[in-house]
C-alpha cells in the first residue's frame, strides 16, 4: 500500500530523534513581523495577520472583500513606513529581541538543568513559523512540548490564534509530542516583580516623570462582552504592578492602543488619554507596555513616537518611554520559574 504522505514523522530522518538526550522543548511564539520595512514585504505578513478570524471574527466573506478590495491596497505602504523608522542594522526589533530572549531563556535553564530542555522561537504570523519549529523540534527528538505564548495576558486574538496554530501544526504529525500551552502570567509574582524592577531600574537611570501611564494593546469591546478575560486581567496586572511600585491612584493611569476600524474598542484609547493628561497640565510623562514581552513596532512607533507627538502637540513637554523587558535577567529569571513550573510532573522537570 503507498505511503500517505499527509503526515510528518521522523522514520526517514536518520533515526537520530531515537538517541537525542534532550526529551522536552519549550516553545516560545511571538506574534512575528515582516521580513523588511517595505510595502510588498508587509502585505503577506498583514495578510495573513488580518486574515486571521481570531483577530478579525467578522463574517468571512464581507472581510474577505474588505481586507482585499481595500485595506492590503493601502495599509501595506503606510505600515511599511512605521517600520522603517524603528528597523535597524539588526532588522526588526520584535525579531532580534525574541531571538536574544529565547537565547538568554536557554542559557539560564541550561545553567539550571544542563542539556535537558531545548528552547526555540516561532513567530504566529511569518516566519519562523509554528508548524515549521514544531516540526523541527520533533526531528530533534522533543517527545514532550510546552508552548508559551510572549503575551502575558490572555486573549483569544492572541493566545487564542497560538493554540489554533500549534493544533493545526498537531495535525499534520504522525506522532505528536505531549502538549502543555500556558495560557497566560498576567498576576504570576515573579513576572510582576520583574515589571516593578525594570521601571525602578529605568527611574534610577533617568529620573521620574509625574505619572506613570500602563498602555496595553486594545481589543474590541465587543470581544470583551464574548467572553475574552484579556481586559479584566490588564488591570489585574495594572493593580498589582500599582501596589509593588507603591503608586497611589493619580500616580498611574491604564489605556489601551492601537485601535482600528470603527468598532468601539476597549477604553480609555491611549492617544486620547495622553492628550488629556498633557491638557491637563501634565509635563512629564512616563509610559510603559506591560502587554508586550519585547519592544516592537507598538512600543517603539506608536508609543515612543507616534503618542510623544501627541502629547507635546497637547502641550506636554517630554513622554518617555520605559522599555519592554525583553531579554532582561529579570525576564529570563521569571520565565525560567515559570517553565519550571509548568514542566511539573514531567520527567525533565525531575532531572
Amino acid at each position: 500500500m503507498p505511503r500517505s504522505n499527509h503526515y510528518t514523522g521522523v522514520a526517514d530522518d536518520s533515526g537520530a530523534a531515537s538517541v537525542q538526550p534532550v526529551q522536552a522543548g519549550v516553545l516560545l511564539v511571538n506574534l512575528g513581523t515582516p521580513t523588511a520595512p517595505t510595502a510588498q514585504a508587509v502585505r503577506p505578513y498583514l495578510a495573513e495577520f488580518l486574515g486571521d478570524p481570531r483577530v478579525i471574527d467578522y463574517p468571512r466573506w464581507l472581510w474577505w472583500l474588505i481586507l482585499h478590495g481595500v485595506i492590503l491596497r493601502v495599509r501595506p505602504k503606510r505600515s511599511a513606513h512605521a517600520y522603517a523608522r524603528i528597523w535597524d542594522e539588526r532588522g526588526s526589533p520584535l525579531r532580534y529581541g525574541s531571538e536574544a530572549l529565547a537565547a538568554a531563556l536557554q542559557a539560564e535553564l541550561d545553567r539550571q538543568q544542563p542539556g535537558t530542555l531545548r528552547v526555540a522561537l516561532a513567530m504566529r504570523y511569518g516566519e519562523p513559523s509554528v508548524a515549521h519549529t514544531i516540526e523541527q523540534l520533533q526531528r530533534d527528538g522533543v517527545r514532550r512540548l510546552l508552548v508559551l505564548p510572549l503575551y502575558p495576558q490572555y486573549s483569544a486574538t492572541s493566545t487564542g490564534s497560538v493554540i489554533d496554530a500549534v493544533a493545526d501544526a498537531f495535525k499534520q504529525l504522525r506522532w505528536p509530542p505531549e502538549l502543555r500551552i500556558i495560557n497566560d502570567y498576567h498576576d504570576e509574582p515573579g513576572h510582576i516583580d520583574a515589571l516593578a524592577a525594570g521601571i525602578e531600574r529605568w527611574w534610577a537611570a533617568h529620573g521620574r516623570g509625574e505619572k506613570l501611564l500602563l498602555s496595553f494593546h486594545g481589543i474590541p469591546e465587543r470581544y470583551v462582552r464574548l467572553g475574552d478575560p484579556y481586559a479584566e486581567q490588564c488591570r489585574r496586572t495594572a493593580q498589582l504592578l500599582r501596589e509593588r511600585l507603591r503608586l497611589g491612584e493619580d500616580g498611574m493611569v491604564v489605556s489601551f492602543q492601537s485601535r482600528v476600524g470603527r468598532e468601539r474598542w476597549l477604553q480609555p484609547y491611549t492617544d486620547a488619554t495622553v492628550r488629556q493628561l498633557a491638557a491637563n497640565g501634565v509635563k512629564r510623562l512616563d509610559v510603559a507596555c506591560p502587554g508586550f514581552a519585547v519592544d516592537c513596532l507598538e512600543t517603539l512607533e506608536e508609543i515612543a513616537m507616534q503618542n510623544r507627538d501627541f502629547f507635546i502637540a497637547a502641550g506636554g513637554e517630554t513622554l518617555r518611554y520605559i522599555p519592554a523587558l525583553n531579554d532582561s535577567a529579570e525576564q529570563v529569571n521569571s520565565l525560567a520559574a515559570l517553565v519550571r513550573r509548568h514542566l511539573g510532573g514531567w520527567p525533565e522537570a525531575a532531572a
